[in-house]
């Protein structure tokens, strides 16, 4: 009698043992699996906050840095940049920045949140060309109206020095303006609205 149950112990004993095995196995197969589902540490890299010292921009220089594959311009504006920004003008498209490609606190005429600093991204609303730095007004080949400012020369859109389009341009709308915060005097936040909100 004794015989008799001894092989069926083993059996469960052995179906056990292979469905602990086949479940470890599992679980190690699933693991690569599910690796692959969250984002590389370049992907991770890409979508964060960049930071940019400013303390060494003299003013009307300009930086360029890279945030989400996109070029994003640092503009130190000179007093004269900052006086001659146009108010409600015929001459812009939107200038007082309504169509919504900026966070509510740099919706204002300098679409920034200190005038002597602009932070723009620097791909045209037209076709995604990267318009030109023309801060100078005696550009004389861009037009009478021109009070510097970026211009792009694939298809002669024009933008002011805060990023708003002229009116009657191929761009659509106004540059965009990432959202950004002063971390410090010298440093800026680019990804991250920091207290703004």
């Amino acid at each position: 009698m004794t015989d008799s149950k001894t092989p069926s112990n083993r059996r469960k004993f052995l179906r056990n043992i292979t469905q602990v095995m086949g479940g470890v196995g599992g679980i190690f197969a699933l693991i690569p699996f599910l690796s692959t589902m969250s984002p590389s540490e370049k992907a991770k890299s890409a979508g964060a906050p960049v930071e940019i010292d400013i303390s060494s921009m003299t003013p009307g220089t300009y930086k360029v840095v890279e945030w989400r594959g996109k070029p994003v311009w640092v503009v130190r504006r000179t007093q004269d940049m900052i006086d001659n920004t146009l108010e409600d003008n015929e001459i812009l498209s939107d200038p007082k920045s309504l169509e919504d490609h900026q966070p509510a606190y740099t919706q204002n005429k300098f679409r920034s949140i200190d005038p002597e600093f602009l932070v723009l991204v620097g791909v045209c609303t037209h076709l995604g060309c990267s318009p030109l730095y023309k801060p100078s007004s005696n550009s004389t080949e861009l037009g009478i109206d021109w009070q510097g400012g970026f211009f792009c020369p694939c298809h002669g859109s024009k933008f002011d020095l805060s990023g708003r389009v002229h009116a009657a341009m191929p761009a659509p709308y106004n540059l965009e303006v990432p959202p950004h915060h002063f971390a410090s005097n010298t440093k800026i936040i680019i990804g991250d609205d920091g207290d703004n909100i």
